[in-house]
């Protein structure tokens, strides 16, 4: 993600903010709670899941989570939403008072798996005998 010149913060507020994020990365991809993955089957299923393209898997805040890298066919060339009058209702919720203009997201998470080896080495330290 590149940033346009950050202003004074006394001039950028959470009206302007997104106006100097030029990766405009809250547009660019999907997450999808699923469940708490328990067993080495939960987990093999995630292995195949995180084997596909732009698929990620992440805990935050206890709960677990598909990431789709897969951006809004809404955003335009500029950064800019092309719906912005009728977008849907979650992105008009979405706080950007700390968001990835800030810092990267998965700096904060809990764990995050950004394909297959790295979940495969985490299954291979939680369960002793994965493989076998």
């Amino acid at each position: 993600m590149t940033r346009r010149p950050t202003p004074p913060l006394e001039a950028m507020t959470p009206e302007t903010k997104c106006s100097y994020c030029t990766g405009s990365k809250c547009c660019t991809y999907v997450t999808q709670a699923i469940d708490t993955p328990r067993s080495k089957q939960d987990f093999d299923y995630l292995l195949w899941q995180v084997s596909h393209r732009n698929v990620r898997v992440y805990k935050d805040e206890g709960a677990w989570y598909l990431l789709f890298d897969s951006p809004c066919n809404h955003l335009g060339h500029d950064g800019r939403c092309g719906i912005y009058e009728t977008r849907p209702q979650i992105c008009r919720e979405h706080s950007n008072d700390y968001c990835e203009f800030d810092a990267p997201a998965e700096e904060g998470f809990e764990l995050y798996f950004d394909g297959y080896e790295s979940l495969l080495n985490y299954c291979r330290k939680r369960f002793k005998r994965w493989g076998r």
